[in-house]
């Protein structure tokens, strides 16, 4: 828990601070005077001046910050210090301050990204499963096997590029043009028909339920337990099983998955040791686990996944991220408006708590998973801030366009039933978060 909110904090920190820098760069570029930038909200627990007169904070509540800028100039003010006002500013610099706060939290993730472009990351191969039959991979004749090398003439460096941009198809519903590498070496191109989704999160992995999944190794033994039955039966570790009771052994999972429903029961094994064939019979040993019966052989299992080194120049790696980012503010604009339409489902809003946990849950994995995870959480709250809801970025964006259609603000009657509505609409945002929140813990 202590490493998870560690993690959370991290990065929930850094967004932040990023964000608000944007605002006090451009705020002091135009000539305002700011008086705070604030870390958190609420009462000040840490503070400094610096010489030009802003207070550098830290507040008690930590989901947020602002800077404060001067707005109406203080009674006898001269007129220099009415210029630094921000409320004086021409509408066009006021606009630049307020769209630099989130603009520089996508700046933030390009940034995150091309630097992992540069350092190199080991990520598994495009290869994929047996697609499961009468689905849109089986339909388009892809093979166990297949190496995916380029989706719609881009090319493909990793599993996980494919993913991404399989997911983007999957989102509206549309075809996907694949040329892969079979197993025998042949190339071939492949039309994958993919099925508008509803991105449900709990109705699980959507290129899975397209028949798209990463290949697994078959398993081999790592290690063999003192006095357990995969021991008496013979088992060695650097066995790898190719097929039990004569049927091909599709993966580790579906191994470990087989053994456990098999407590009791026989099972023939078939094994390359050495490079020779091995037969020899089992029977998992029956344990009780949380009121269940499971079968256990008392060997661990494991499996080298192929894996590829993706890495790149530094102007290729800072384009990368840039389309990266991009892509991804996209799709989440489309994410958004298809939850408005009700095509895709609500429960992929997600507040705090799911944030925090999966901070913790990448930190735990690696650098590399940590620091693409903040990316992402950047280039969400860029994209949130931009859109045109009252209290937001957006929402003060907006008011100045009227401002620029108008010749004059928007009246204060106007800006207030918008506050009103702003507030209203992101007070039900963050109560559904909350709801999907714990749903999730719960369920």
């Amino acid at each position: 828990m202590l490493f998870t909110l560690l993690a959370f904090a991290v990065a929930l920190g850094t967004l932040i601070i990023f964000h608000e820098l944007g605002h006090y760069w451009v705020a002091r570029l135009c000539g305002v005077k700011v008086l705070r930038f604030s870390v958190g909200f609420g009462k000040v627990i840490l503070r400094r001046t610096d010489r030009h007169g802003t207070e550098w904070a830290v507040s008690a509540l930590p989901l947020g910050g602002y800077v404060k800028m001067q707005d109406d100039p203080p009674a006898g003010a001269s007129a220099e210090e009415a210029a630094g006002a921000f409320n004086r500013k021409p509408v066009g610099q006021r606009i630049a301050i307020v769209a630099a706060g989130p603009i520089f939290n996508l700046i933030l993730a390009v940034f995150l990204y091309a630097g992992l472009n540069m350092a190199g990351t080991e990520e598994p191969v495009a290869v994929i499963a047996q697609p499961a039959a009468d689905t849109p991979a089986a339909r388009a004749g892809l093979l166990p096997g297949d190496r995916i090398l380029a989706i719609d003439g881009e090319e493909i460096a990793s599993w996980s590029d494919a993913r991404w941009r399989l997911m983007d198809v999957m989102s509206t519903g549309g075809n996907a043009q694949i040329e892969v590498r079979t197993s025998g070496g042949a190339v071939h191109q492949r039309e994958l028909v993919l099925p508008s989704n509803t991105m449900d999160p709990a109705g699980g992995d959507p290129l899975a339920a397209a028949g798209i999944r990463l290949a697994q190794p078959k398993p081999a033994v790592r290690v063999v337990n003192d006095g357990g039955e995969g021991q008496a039966a013979g088992l060695r570790p650097g066995d790898l099983i190719v097929a039990v009771n004569g049927t091909p052994t599709p993966d580790t999972g579906a191994l470990v998955k087989q053994i456990q429903e098999s407590a009791g029961k026989t099972l023939a094994l078939t094994l390359t040791r050495g490079g020779a064939p091995v037969s020899l019979n089992v029977t998992p040993r029956a344990e009780m686990v949380n009121g269940q019966e499971i079968g256990r052989l008392g060997v661990q299992l494991g499996g080298d996944v192929p894996m590829v080194t993706v890495r790149y120049g530094v102007f290729e790696s800072l384009w990368r991220g840039a389309v990266r980012t991009w892509d991804t503010a996209w799709f989440s604009l489309r994410m958004m408006g298809r939850m408005v339409t009700g095509e895709v489902s609500w429960r992929n809003v997600s507040g705090p708590v799911t944030i925090a946990d999966y901070a913790g849950q990448t930190a735990r994995i690696g650098i590399v998973a940590y620091i693409a995870y903040i990316a992402l959480i950047s280039i969400s709250l860029g994209v949130l801030n931009l859109l045109p809801i009252p209290m937001l970025d957006g929402g003060h964006l907006l008011y100045y366009l009227v401002e620029i259609v108008r010749g004059s603000p928007p009246p204060a009657r106007w800006i207030d039933i918008g506050q009103r509505a702003g507030i209203g609409l992101l007070a039900g945002l963050m109560g559904l978060a909350l709801f999907n929140d714990f749903t999730r813990l719960f369920t």
